[in-house]
């Protein structure tokens, strides 16, 4: 059995991927957003959508560094409260 360290090295666990976040509430937000985003896009002319492209691209590479940060994070923060409920602090 390989332990969740290898599991992790080996990219069988890819935690960007295995979000808990899919709830029924942002599954519906996430409509809601791509019916506006349609209709935002149809008022558009070329330049204003090249330019909405952009914007996109930025977002999505801001969010994915955000995410980045966010999990390192939780990730010592966990670890330090795991280090701290084994320590014998009595």
């Amino acid at each position: 059995m390989s332990s969740i360290i290898q599991e992790l090295w080996h990219g069988n666990i890819i935690p960007q991927e295995d979000s808990r976040t899919n709830s029924k509430e942002m599954k519906e937000l996430l409509g809601y957003m791509s019916r506006h985003h349609e209709d935002l896009e149809k008022s558009f002319t070329d330049e204003q959508k090249d330019i909405l492209e952009k914007f996109h691209d930025c977002w999505s590479e801001y969010m994915s560094l955000g995410e980045a940060a966010i999990f390192e994070y939780a990730f010592m923060l966990g670890a330090r409260l795991m280090m701290e409920s084994l320590s014998d602090n009595d």
